[in-house]
């Protein structure tokens, strides 16, 4: 686990002096499951029967670091898979304090979030840590916002899709 870092500052500091990592989740997936690998350990638990098919497969998807769709019929522990694959991120991670979607304090996104690192600098507080399934039900609100705005305007979805709008009249529902 890395330090605590309370400011934004703190947290430069720590970053540029290697305390904190500072890596795409596909790297700190990768590398803890390597380390999950060296030690011996269950890679996900509670999964029986795909220790020589489906596992190795998705091993060697995070190792290269793929992407990859999980696709099977109903109860091929699909959805098991994705929640001990949260095993494999880090403990905790900076964000920004009450935000939503629980934005990078280092390169935030979210415009409010931007517009207060900007004001408050290097003295902006930072929460101390967000574990994996709090990350999980941010980024499941940030889809769910996003399904909702293509729902609401059909032309931005098209535009999203590039596909030009087609007529209401013309819709199959």
């Amino acid at each position: 686990m890395f330090p605590k870092a309370t400011t934004l500052g703190a947290l430069r500091k720590d970053v540029t002096a290697g305390r904190v990592p500072r890596r795409p989740v596909k790297s700190e997936i990768r590398d803890n499951l390597i380390t999950k690998l060296r030690a011996g350990e269950t890679l996900f638990p509670g999964i029986i029967g795909y220790d020589d098919t489906v596992v190795p497969q998705v091993v060697n998807a995070i190792l290269s670091r793929h992407n990859f769709i999980l696709l099977g019929l109903r109860g091929q522990a699909k959805t098991r898979i994705l929640r001990a694959l949260t095993s494999l991120l880090d403990e905790a991670m900076p964000v920004v304090p009450g935000c939503e979607i629980h934005d990078d304090p280092l390169a935030p996104i979210c415009a409010a979030c931007r517009a207060r690192v900007k004001a408050e600098g290097d003295d902006c507080a930072q929460a101390a840590g967000v574990t994996p399934p709090e990350m999980i039900v941010a980024a499941s609100k940030a889809v769910r916002m996003c399904v909702t705005l293509r729902k609401t305007d059909f032309r931005v979805r098209c535009a999203i899709i590039g596909t030009p709008p087609v007529p209401r009249a013309a819709r199959s529902r």
